[in-house]
């Protein structure tokens, strides 16, 4: 697999032309001195139960995987712990309010946003709901519905870290 420093042509800091590979994880400009290390980007995943024991899943709105079923969630904003990120994202697209929530694991993934490769380190979280009274589908969701975990099928997720998230739940279950 290519690192994706070849997307990079022009050093960021002065522009230079001449932003070379360091090593296999960097760039160096020899004109600035500044070398720069591409490193993935933190995202959040949320996996919320009903009383019922469904899964709550979100139908993507918009690409990459337009129509597909996710999970609630999305980039870390800086300065943001991923647990407040988690809570955000829950909030922006489903109005829900998570109460309690505890780290499960972690998954790498390629998100190619507006044609460029964003490699990241997407974080599941288990996420507590006491009232689900305000459920809406927004932002970048078309859609919100529960499925039953013996409904749950990996392939229905666009996604390949949220499918590869949901293979992991179901074999927890297992």
């Amino acid at each position: 697999m290519k690192h994706p420093l070849y997307q990079f042509i022009y050093c960021p800091r002065c522009g230079s032309a001449h932003f070379k590979e360091n090593n296999e994880k960097s760039k160096k400009c020899p004109d600035c001195g500044f070398t720069y290390y591409f490193n993935s980007s933190a995202s959040t995943v949320a996996i919320i139960e009903n009383s019922d024991g469904e899964i709550l899943v979100a139908r993507r709105a918009k690409d990459p995987a337009k129509d597909t079923y996710d999970l609630p969630g999305g980039f870390i904003d800086m300065f943001e712990t991923a647990e407040d990120a988690v809570k955000r994202e829950v909030n922006e697209e489903t109005c829900l309010t998570v109460v309690s929530l505890s780290y499960l694991f972690s998954i790498p993934n390629i998100y190619v946003y507006s044609g460029f490769e964003v490699h990241t380190v997407d974080m599941f979280f288990k996420c507590k709901v006491d009232d689900f009274n305000t459920l809406h589908a927004q932002d970048d969701v078309s859609d919100l519905k529960f499925i039953s975990k013996d409904k749950l099928n990996p392939d229905d997720f666009g996604l390949i870290s949220i499918r590869k998230g949901i293979e992991m739940l179901l074999q927890q279950e297992n």
